[in-house]
């Protein structure tokens, strides 16, 4: 068979095999982290459109490399972050995470490429049992617990995936991955399973609870494909489902609000992460040919600079032991590379002139204005705004340059900074020269990005929000950074209901305990009459003449005859 025919999951998996059979030395297992990527994102080039891999499977076409230019962009950028996350992850010793990015990097692709349901069902609950163990890798007992909750959300959510695909092949006799209608019970939960994984609005705080509490490096990689993954998936069956302009929309606000006030900088940059994704749900609500461009396009610049802020706020964790605001600030001073990295992902997020969402960004708000949707667009520009105070400004403000935290931690790692520089230059090569991404992109593109009233226009924004910022932290309205439980919807599945369910079964106890108790008493009652009646004491108990005895089985054989007779 073909190389550039073969699965490109197939590539990941393999590799998995070797490091857990094979490998024993770390330094070779880095380096077959790192080359397998680059192997795997020089066959995805290479690939032609069409469909180049089916199997039967129980009397089912499965199609395991359906090739067009939606699937061929995602699957790029997927090889090119796992190259990068690895490369990040150079250091790490844990074979555990190092087999377990392999496979979850593998799924993901799979995924991208899988034309039916089935494929996609198999990869997608393989993504799911893969990225769990770099949640569990940090070996705590929170990990272990957020990650029995990750497990559980993204095991629903293929479950919910697996019941659509078993109606749709009841009602239809299709396993097709394609374009689908919302006006089934079979579309109804194939939408609801890819709107967990894209975290849909009250679907989503797993990402915020899962996401912080992985290690340094598996932070970096869970970014880059669950949501995406998802994002791909609505791209493809649901592109131009209207309700999507509005959840997309309130993915885009909600989030903003909870970055602002949360003290963790990784769970800051889980909510942006939430918050970008809206950009893009909205971009496949409107449907258009522009708007799926810019969907595609943002998601692969997204993976790029998220990954590039996780990284540096996760270089600062992996040397100061913290990435609590509260406790950082002035580490520009021994950190200064990953201070640059950290405002270069900041100015990318923020969409500033030059920088790669500034050319993807516009893309989804030129589709919204074209199409009519005038509150729509302008709930993007205000969340555009709130992305540039909690991203932009606050992660690298709290995490380099406020208050002078006493610490002076050695800079990153020589592996993690080359990772950060790569992105870097990638996040201001794609900014400087758009049409690289423009020309991958699934249609074609007649967008110029730099005109005049464009730059400005986006100029005047990010000039007034940062001065917004200023005036709220010196008049002192700016939340302060402090070590603090914040809620959200995940308190009503971890907090509530479980109190609701002790409740219910503390009330069930006092009612089991109240009528066992009751029955015991009224047992005990018969059991005294009983033996008043037929007890040693009793009268039933003194001593009876023969006579006595013979006429009362006489009247007791009288009663029976009389029974039996009439």
């Amino acid at each position: 068979m073909d190389f550039i025919q073969v699965p490109s999951s197939y590539i990941f998996y393999l590799a998995a095999a070797i490091t857990f059979v094979f490998l024993r030395d770390r330094t070779l297992r880095s380096v077959l982290l790192i080359c397998v990527p680059i192997i795997a994102l020089i066959q995805v080039w290479n690939l032609e459109i069409g469909n180049h891999h089916q199997v039967d499977f129980f009397n089912l076409q499965l199609e395991l490399m359906r090739v067009d230019k939606l699937s061929k962009v995602f699957g790029l950028i997927f090889c090119l972050a796992a190259f990068l996350g690895n490369l990040y992850a150079w250091h790490v010793k844990d074979v555990v995470q190092q087999i377990a990015t392999l496979v979850y990097t593998g799924s993901a692709i799979g995924a991208v490429f899988a034309g039916d349901l089935v494929s996609l069902f198999f990869y997608w609950e393989g993504t799911a049992i893969a990225s769990v163990f770099l949640i569990w890798a940090r070996r705590t007992e929170a990990s272990y617990h957020t990650g029995m909750r990750y497990l559980l959300i993204q095991i629903s959510s293929g479950v919910i995936l697996l019941a659509g695909l078993a109606v749709q092949f009841h009602t239809t006799g299709s396993i097709a991955f394609e374009k689908m209608e919302l006006s089934s019970l079979s579309s109804f939960l194939i939408f609801i399973s890819f709107g967990i994984k894209c975290a849909f609005p009250l679907l989503h705080n797993w990402l915020q609870d899962s996401y912080p509490a992985a290690t340094v490096t598996g932070t970096v990689i869970l970014s880059s494909f669950t949501t995406k993954l998802a994002i791909y998936a609505l791209a493809r069956s649901f592109a131009g489902t209207e309700i999507l302009i509005y959840i997309g929309a309130i993915m885009t606000l909600f989030p903003i609000f909870f970055a602002e006030i949360e003290n963790d900088l990784r769970r800051v940059l889980a909510y942006s992460l939430n918050n970008q994704l809206g950009f893009m749900v909205v971009g496949i609500g409107v449907g258009t040919e522009l708007a799926l461009n810019g969907t595609a396009s943002h998601a692969f610049a997204h993976i790029l600079y998220k990954s590039l802020l996780f990284m540096s706020v996760g270089a600062v964790l992996f040397r100061t032991g913290t990435s609590k605001a509260s406790e950082l600030g002035g580490l520009y001073k021994t950190m200064p590379l990953s201070a640059l990295c950290c405002l270069i992902g900041a100015a990318s997020i923020s969409a500033f002139p030059l920088f790669s969402g500034f050319v993807t960004k516009s893309l989804i708000m030129d589709a919204t204005a074209t199409e009519h949707y005038p509150v729509i667009w302008c709930v993007l520009v205000f969340a555009s705004a709130g992305v540039l105070s909690h991203s932009g400004i606050k992660i690298p403000y709290f995490t380099f340059f406020a208050h002078d935290s006493g610490l002076r931690p050695k800079e990153a790692p020589i592996n993690m900074l080359i990772a950060m520089f790569i992105t870097s230059f990638l996040c201001v090569f794609l900014g400087v020269f758009p049409d690289t991404l423009y020309n991958i992109l699934p249609y074609e593109v007649n967008y110029k990005p730099y005109t005049i009233s464009h730059v400005i226009s986006q100029l005047q924004l990010l000039c007034f929000a940062l001065l917004a910022f200023t005036v709220i932290m010196k008049l002192g309205f700016h939340p302060p950074e402090i070590r603090a439980i914040n809620l959200d919807s995940d308190w009503v599945y971890r907090k509530y209901l479980p109190s609701i369910m002790l409740r219910i079964i503390n009330r069930l106890g006092s009612v089991n305990e109240s009528t066992r108790s009751g029955l015991e008493n009224k047992i005990s009652s018969g059991e005294q009459i009983l033996l008043n009646i037929f007890g040693p004491t009793a009268n039933f108990a003194r001593v009876f003449t023969n006579g006595v005895m013979i006429l009362w089985i006489a009247v007791i054989f009288t009663g029976a005859l009389a029974i039996v007779l009439f």
